[in-house]
């Protein structure tokens, strides 16, 4: 599978331009500012029918235009498919397979594999567990849509519940009878979450270590570490147990939505005992890791972004990388960086087709 051309209106700072890509790697060139990683997440949304940088759909379009557009069209399996995403102010968002528009966009998601490596990938090290739990749904979601559809249903029923919550403090009043319907669906939903998290990282993990070792050149041990409060206690008693505490705060405190995963360098936080180059490495591998894993499940090699990689990695861990892409494990290749010369020298030396676009 590879991207062969990109088409883009009002997307961001780009007010229209059209890529055509080579079948291995693509670079664009440029300084900061000129819309280098808004190209790379043009490609994302094509993937995920959402941006990668900013949440609100609305503030994709250019300033000062009233839509956007984007088009791709994908070698696929001997075939051509075309992906078209659009928004227009005070429109829904529309998003068409060959012309036929889906009705959930979840149903698009995992048919075009994708894993970018980003500077904004230290939010999973820095921010709170909100940031790693979407980490580990999107990597499941792209090869589970039963996990997807559950992970939605959780979400939707959590929403209720907490609603629910807000209701009885309003009015001075509680009904066990109802609030009980909505524990009963979390409980479906979230043991089944819970499962498909602790499965899927007992696989994840190792590959991870692996690649870690790899860019380290095993000259440190790492680990994630999944924290669930599944782990010690069956959902029912956690909601029980909680339901005091949720009366005061008006949601739910207890439940899948509250896991998260630890990120350890010699069984100490990386947030505050890695180094920059550490936790750049310690990224990478993950996202590696997240790469394997897709391109296992999937049976399809996804799609790699590399936005401004090379920024803080020293030439050491750099020459690491570039010898893990330089074997045929890696497919299409998408990469940003402020200079020119260091990039091409870069892709001269993994011996593959590569098209330089300068923005």
């Amino acid at each position: 599978m590879y991207l062969q051309k990109l088409s883009l209106v009002n997307f961001k700072n780009l007010t229209q331009h059209v890529f055509d890509f080579k079948e291995k790697i693509n670079c664009f060139v440029g300084n900061n500012g000129v819309g280098k990683t808004n190209v790379l997440d043009a490609i994302y949304y094509l993937s995920f029918a959402k941006s990668y940088f900013n949440s609100v759909a609305v503030q994709n379009i250019k300033h000062g235009e009233e839509f956007f557009m984007l088009e791709g069209t994908y070698e696929l399996e001997d075939r051509e498919e075309v992906i078209l995403c659009s928004l227009k102010k005070g429109q829904k968002k529309v998003v068409k397979r060959n012309g036929k528009s889906y009705e959930k966009f979840s149903d698009h998601i995992g048919k075009l594999p994708l894993v970018i490596i980003s500077p904004a990938d230290r939010d999973l090290i820095v921010e709170g567990s909100d940031t790693r739990r979407k980490f580990i749904d999107s990597v499941i979601s792209q090869q589970n849509q039963h996990y997807l559809k559950t992970l939605i249903a959780y979400n939707k029923t959590l929403v209720q519940r907490n609603a629910l919550l807000k209701f009885f403090a309003a009015n001075r009043t509680f009904d066990a009878v109802n609030l009980e319907v909505y524990n009963q669906q979390l409980i479906q939903y979230g043991n089944s979450i819970h499962k498909e998290r602790k499965a899927f990282l007992e696989i994840f993990i190792p590959i991870f270590n692996e690649r870690y070792q790899t860019i380290s050149e095993g000259k440190e041990i790492v680990n994630l570490v999944y924290k669930s409060q599944l782990l010690d206690t069956e959902f029912p008693a956690l909601l029980e147990d909680s339901l005091p505490k949720d009366k005061v705060l008006q949601y739910t405190s207890a439940g899948v939505h509250k896991d998260d995963l630890v990120f350890e360098i010699g069984e100490y936080p990386i947030k505050k005992f890695g180094s920059q180059g550490q936790q750049k490495s310690y990224l990478i591998a993950l996202k590696l890791a997240q790469f394997d894993f897709i391109k296992e499940q999937s049976k399809q090699v996804p799609i790699l972004l590399l936005d401004d990689i090379f920024d803080k990695l020293d030439e050491n861990r750099v020459t690491q990388l570039i010898s893990l892409v330089n074997n045929d494990e890696f497919g299409q290749l998408f990469i940003t960086d402020t200079h020119a010369e260091r990039t091409e020298a870069v892709v001269k030396r993994i011996n593959k087709s590569y098209k330089m676009f300068e923005l």
